[in-house]
C-alpha cells in the first residue's frame, strides 16, 4: 500500500486535469471553486485505497474516486444553502459567493458529472458501480431530510440520531471503499466487509465532527465552531445532554434550542458549558472510540494479508484525533 500522500497527491493531480473551463462561465466556475477548497479528500481517498487493497492499481479507481468527490461536493452545495451557511472549510460557500440559484444549478451539474465519470467503466463493472452508487445517494439525501425533520422536533432519540448520520454522512464513506473493491474485482463477502469498516468508520467521523464543531478551533476547523448550536441542531451532544441534564441547565437547554436560529456567542458559550457538565462530551469522545473499534473489528474479516491493511488502520486512527 502506498502512503496516504501518494493517494492525496495522485487523486489532486488528476482532480486538477478534469478541471472544467468552458461556458457558461457562470456554472462551471462554483464547480471549480467548491472542488479546489480543498479539505481532507477523505472519501475518493478510500476509493483508491479499498482498489490497491486487493492487489489492484489505484489508478484504475481514479475516475470512481472522482465521482465520490464530486458528488460529497455537490452535496454539500446544496446542505449549505439548506443551511445558510456562511463558511466551508474557512471559506464563503458557494450560495454567498454567487448565489442560491447558482449554487443549486451548479449542484445539479455536479450531480451529472459525478455519473460522467462511472461511465469510463466497462458495462458489468458499471452495473455493479451504479447500483452502490445510486443506493447510497438516495440514502445522503434521506439523511438530509431526517436531519432537516430533527430540527423541529423535541423527541428525537439517540438511535435515530445515528440512524441519520449513517445515511447523510457514514454510507458516502463506506460506499467509497466498496468502489475501490469493485474497481480491484472483490470478492462480495470482502466488499461486504470493507463497506462494513467504512460505515462504522464513517459514524465515527461524523461524531467527531460533530464535537469539533462546538469544541474546534474556528481556524483549523473550517467552518463556524457554534453552527449546530445555533441551528438548534439535535446533535448526539444535545440528545445526551438531555438525558443526563438536571434541573436549570435541562430548562436552560430547552428554552436555548426552542428559540429560533441566532448566532449568539451567549447561547454557544452556555449550551457548551451544559454540554460539558452533563458528561455529554465525555459520552461523545467514548462514543468515537467505540465505532472506531468496531470498523477495525470488520478488517479482520477482510481476505487479505494483514499488513495491506496497515494503512487503513493508520487512517482511521488519524480520524479519532483529527482537529480539523
Amino acid at each position: 500500500m502506498h502512503r496516504l500522500q501518494d493517494y492525496r497527491e495522485t487523486f489532486l493531480t488528476y482532480l486538477k486535469e478534469n478541471a472544467t473551463h468552458k461556458e457558461p462561465i457562470q456554472l462551471y466556475e462554483p464547480i471549480n471553486y467548491i472542488l479546489e477548497l480543498g479539505g481532507k479528500r477523505m472519501r475518493p481517498i478510500l476509493t483508491l485505497m479499498g482498489c490497491e487493497l486487493f492487489g489492484t492499481d489505484y489508478k484504475k479507481a481514479l475516475p470512481a474516486a472522482m465521482a465520490v468527490e464530486v458528488f460529497h461536493n455537490f452535496s454539500l452545495v446544496h446542505d449549505d444553502i439548506m443551511d445558510d451557511a456562511p463558511l466551508r472549510r474557512g471559506k464563503t460557500t458557494v450560495h454567498e459567493k454567487w448565489d442560491v440559484n447558482t449554487g443549486i444549478l451548479s449542484g445539479d451539474a455536479m450531480l451529472i458529472n459525478a455519473y460522467q465519470y462511472l461511465a469510463q467503466y466497462d458495462a458489468k463493472m458499471l452495473k455493479e458501480l451504479l447500483v452502490l452508487f445510486n443506493t447510497t445517494a438516495l440514502q445522503v439525501c434521506e439523511g438530509q431530510q431526517y436531519d432537516v425533520d430533527f430540527e423541529v422536533r423535541d423527541d428525537v432519540t439517540l438511535e435515530e440520531y445515528l440512524q441519520m448520520i449513517a445515511f447523510k454522512t457514514s454510507v458516502l464513506v463506506a460506499a467509497a471503499l466498496q468502489m475501490g473493491a469493485i474497481v480491484a474485482g472483490a470478492s462480495a463477502k470482502d466488499q461486504e466487509a470493507i463497506y462494513a469498516f467504512g460505515k462504522n468508520l464513517g459514524i465515527a467521523f461524523q461524531l467527531q465532527d460533530d464535537y469539533l464543531d462546538a469544541f474546534g478551533n474556528p481556524e483549523s476547523f473550517g467552518k463556524q465552531v457554534g453552527g449546530d448550536i445555533i441551528e438548534n441542531k439535535k446533535t448526539y451532544l444535545y440528545i445526551i445532554a438531555m438525558q443526563n441534564a438536571k434541573g436549570e441547565d435541562k430548562k436552560s437547554l430547552q428554552q436555548l434550542f426552542s428559540l429560533q436560529p441566532e448566532d449568539s456567542q451567549t447561547k454557544i458559550e452556555t449550551v457548551k458549558a451544559i454540554f460539558e457538565k452533563s458528561g455529554a462530551v465525555a459520552a461523545i469522545l467514548a462514543a468515537v472510540e467505540e465505532y472506531t473499534q468496531l470498523a477495525f473489528e470488520q478488517l479482520k474479516h477482510i481476505n487479505v494479508s494483514n499488513g495491506s491493511k496497515d494503512a487503513l488502520l493508520a487512517f482511521g486512527e488519524s480520524l479519532m484525533t483529527r482537529r480539523v
